[in-house]
């Protein structure tokens, strides 16, 4: 069976390689024209783990700049393309909707396939496109990943579920997928396609709650004087079951391309209707306020006003992604008050403010240590 998959970026990429690696032909389609040829000659700049070597592995793996070719000759097409963010906190899904008209712009037959879509939608998108697809008889899937920059490739190797939206005929094809590409035995969790939408946006808001929650009881243990036992405190409270220890850290408020996104995602759509407590935009709130108390709180604990240092500044170690990473706005707050900040891994150098110095420091510093 030949797979197509619509959007190759970062995580993209991840998954056409995985799904050909497990004995699958794959075509893959992307806007970048210097990205297809360089994908085609197995070239491919990227910090990812693994991926270099997967794709230099490839047999059966074929990249394009036409959807069409795409739709025309694979049975099931997933789709990642990108979804930004509108103001609101919505998702602007107007990519998904090219992809659509793709499909039923096509002047051969369509009727048959599957289109899965695995980039993040607001509840409610996949019937939408469910109903514009219908006639053509192509069934649409909602199949979001769960999982982090820097270890895309693991994550889906081991995904702690495999969420499916919708019903029709390839949705054993679809589990079959994850069975050949997981090295664990997946737990598959099949309904309706809005509900998926739902579980996936509200999975990260739980997780933006969790990190809230840690921050918050870090906070009143420093206010509190026992700024030493924090660690301590948040393992007794994690090894309770029914709260769990993954998440559960004082550190950086939560950021990144996803977290954030998908907790404004879940806010905005509750308050469309008509939720008037509203968690999301809660822990949005104290996540702001959070990387203020951590600008305070390191300016206090260095009482002869060194430089700062900073191990790295982009949202999480060994990633390029400076995209609401709290650590880089902890480093331009600091820069603000007129410190010299130093950071030693010079991955994210170019999108950065110019004023860090960049690299090993040469003189006495303050280390930035969470």
């Amino acid at each position: 069976m030949k797979i197509g998959l619509i959007g190759a970026g970062r995580l993209g990429i991840c998954l056409a390689l995985l799904m050909e690696n497990a004995g699958y032909e794959v075509i893959v389609s992307d806007c970048r024209n210097d990205y297809v040829i360089g994908l085609n000659n197995r070239i491919i700049n990227t910090n990812e783990p693994q991926v270099v070597e997967m794709l230099d592995n490839a047999k059966n793996f074929v990249a394009t700049l036409d959807n069409v070719e795409v739709i025309k000759n694979c049975d099931i097409i997933f789709t990642l393309v990108p979804t930004p963010s509108l103001p609101d906190g919505s998702y602007d899904v107007s990519a998904v909707w090219q992809v659509v008209e793709d499909f039923k712009n096509c002047e051969f037959p369509v009727y048959g396939k599957t289109f899965v879509v695995g980039c993040t939608t607001n509840p409610g998108d996949c019937e939408m496109f469910q109903e514009q697809l219908s006639s053509y008889g192509i069934d649409v899937y909602y199949n979001p990943e769960f999982i982090a920059q820097g270890s895309i490739i693991k994550d889906l190797q081991y995904a702690d579920m495999v969420l499916i939206g919708g019903e029709g005929r390839h949705l054993d094809v679809i589990k079959e997928i994850y069975t050949k590409i997981q090295l664990i035995e997946p737990k598959v969790h099949v309904m309706s396609t809005t509900s998926a939408e739902l579980v996936k946006l509200a999975v990260n808001c739980f997780l933006t709650t969790k990190i809230t929650y840690a921050n918050m009881v870090g906070e009143v243990m420093a206010l509190s004087g026992r700024e030493c036992e924090i660690s301590k405190v948040l393992k007794a409270i994690g090894d309770d079951t029914r709260v769990g220890s993954k998440y559960l850290k004082f550190g950086y408020g939560y950021g990144g391309p996803c977290l954030p996104r998908d907790n404004r995602a879940f806010a905005a759509h509750a308050k469309k209707l008509g939720l008037e407590y509203n968690l999301g935009l809660t822990t949005d709130s104290f996540n702001q306020e959070h990387s203020k108390f951590l600008v305070d709180w390191f300016v206090n604990k260095n009482e002869r006003n060194l430089p700062f240092c900073f191990h790295y500044v982009s949202y999480k170690e060994d990633t390029d992604i400076v995209e609401e990473s709290q650590q880089y706005r902890l480093c331009c707050d600091l820069l603000n008050l007129n410190y010299k900040v130093y950071v030693v891994d010079d991955l994210v150098k170019s999108k950065c403010d110019d004023r860090i110095v960049w690299g090993t420091p040469c003189e006495e510093v303050f280390w930035i240590d969470l």
